[in-house]
């Protein structure tokens, strides 16, 4: 299969509850939920596209930028995106959060190795940070809250990376893995293959985990920030699940042991930190 013709023909069928950290959840006012899923389902049809290993390059970069002249308001051809667009009108939202994503899933169609831990946030600015950046926008946040903001999106990036470094090999041959981390340590590409990490992966692995939790420790304040309660709440739980993450791919192999969260554990998580916040809001 070298082409398609539209976005919609590579759906992968995930949608937002198959996500490692909540997406628009309940706690979001109805009205801001909408606008949430409509970014979202955009988001998630240009990275169905991306990630699609049975399409070629040029295929995909073709379908990424008929979804980019749609934003744009120069093409009606995809869905999701004249969807989102006509939100981003009705909410008086700029396009550019959109648009920076895109940049990302169209370097992940050309780029599939990362050189450097600068590299890898240069490539968080695109595919992370305009998330939580419109999030905000859509609640009428102050755009001082975006580098706390961006920080957290950029942890929750490269804890998914981290913990998905051997899937994301196997399944696309995509490694986010820092190159130079890599080599630092002594971990080898073929290490990713492997059904238990090699103590060079693993120290590769170790290294990203303390350099998520400097960026969480950057967003701690981040919740506090906002000024809508409910949101203030998602984040102060997407942020206790974050760090729960990084303190497992501190002592996990996520080779051949689970790091991510059983829904047990995410719901105790997600409730201890939503009351801490209530108690905080309080204040």
């Amino acid at each position: 299969m070298s082409g398609a013709t539209t976005a919609d023909a590579l759906a992968s069928g995930k949608g937002h509850k198959d996500e490692n950290f909540p997406v628009a959840s309940v706690l979001l006012k109805p009205e801001h939920r909408a606008p949430v899923m409509a970014f979202y389902r955009f988001a998630r049809g240009a990275d169905d596209v991306a990630d699609n290993p049975a399409v070629s390059a040029d295929a995909k970069l073709a379908l990424l930028g008929a979804m980019r002249a749609t934003i744009l308001g120069r093409s009606d051809a995809d869905a999701a995106s004249v969807a989102l667009r006509t939100t981003m009108g009705a909410h008086r939202i700029s396009p550019q959060h959109a648009l920076d994503l895109l940049t990302a899933f169209e370097r992940d169609c050309t780029v599939d190795r990362c050189a450097d831990w600068a590299a890898l946030m240069d490539y968080c600015r695109y595919s992370a940070m305009p998330v939580g950046r419109y999030v905000l926008d859509v609640h009428g946040e102050d755009h001082a809250t975006w580098p706390a903001s961006d920080a957290l999106c950029a942890a929750l990036q490269v804890i998914n990376h981290t913990q998905d470094c051997a899937k994301d090999y196997r399944a696309i041959g995509r490694v986010y893995l820092p190159l130079d981390l890599m080599a630092q340590h002594g971990a080898k590409l073929e290490d990713l293959e492997q059904p238990v990490a090699t103590p060079g992966l693993l120290a590769t692995i170790r290294d990203l985990a303390a350099r998520s939790a400097q960026l969480l420790d950057e967003s701690a304040g981040f919740a506090g920030q906002i000024r809508d309660r409910r949101l203030a709440v998602e984040v102060a739980i997407i942020h206790r699940l974050a760090v729960s993450l990084t303190q497992r791919l501190k002592t996990r192999d996520p080779l051949s042991q689970r790091v991510h969260h059983r829904p047990y554990e995410a719901l105790g998580l997600a409730a201890l930190a939503a009351a801490s916040q209530m108690v905080k809001g309080r204040a």
